[in-house]
């Protein structure tokens, strides 16, 4: 993939995000894959990189997803893969019915004011509307480190609100699951205020930080777990 379209997929933060996009690339039997949901889409990113693939994808988002998101699926002319839906994460309607769901950073504001009890729900729905064998693809922020946390709540506009779960806690939502991997990623590049300096610290942090900082220090939690 070229730099311009993992930008248009992943849209910000990019350097750090995209390990996720690489490990679910090389950790899925894309033969199998049929058809795909994406979760929380806004503008449509995660959509278009499935669509890319000949999948046929539902690209949802709370309410007017199509119009945030179908200006970027006509220029890479895989819209006719592609169906927009408003669909609630926590009430997702269908059973049974994809065989790959896919979200990048949702569960926190799903459950912003504390709210625990419907960020688990969001899994339950996903694992409803899985097939048999289908695989959740995730990517979400993680609560991390102390000074994270401090810095979120002063620089952030949503970072008091939001509820950024553990690693603990992405553990006990996936725990329906009949199997699951999480990885971890990203110290520093967090505090980039700008793409330019997200992407140096994303250097510096697959150089060092991310092999001697802790799990629990890390931002990014992605991984893939299966129905």
């Amino acid at each position: 993939m070229t730099k311009e379209l993992v930008k248009d997929i992943i849209k910000w933060d990019v350097k750090s995000w995209s390990k996720a996009l690489r490990y679910w690339n090389s950790n899925i039997d894309w033969g199998t894959v049929q058809n795909g949901l994406e979760l929380g889409g806004r503008e449509g990113g995660l959509s278009l990189w499935l669509a890319l693939k000949g999948k046929e994808v539902v690209c949802s988002d709370l309410n007017d997803v199509k119009n945030t998101a179908e200006h970027l699926h006509l220029r890479y002319n895989v819209s006719k893969l592609i169906k927009y839906q408003d669909i609630d994460a926590v009430n997702i309607p269908y059973e049974n019915y994809f065989d790959i769901i896919v979200f990048k950073s949702i569960i926190g504001g799903i459950g912003r004011n504390d709210n625990y009890e419907i960020q688990q729900k969001v899994f339950n729905e996903i694992y409803k509307a899985l097939k048999p064998g289908g695989k959740l693809l995730f990517a979400e922020n993680l609560i991390a480190s102390k000074f994270h946390q401090r810095m979120r709540k002063r620089f952030v506009n949503w970072g008091s609100a939001w509820r950024y779960v553990s690693i603990k806690e992405m553990k006990e939502c996936l725990d329906l699951f009949a199997t699951y991997d999480i990885k971890t990623t990203g110290v520093l590049a967090a505090f980039g205020r700008t793409e330019s300096q997200r992407n140096l610290l994303s250097t510096i942090d697959k150089l060092f930080f991310n092999k001697v900082c802790p799990k629990n220090w890390k931002y990014i939690s992605y991984g893939i777990a299966e129905k």
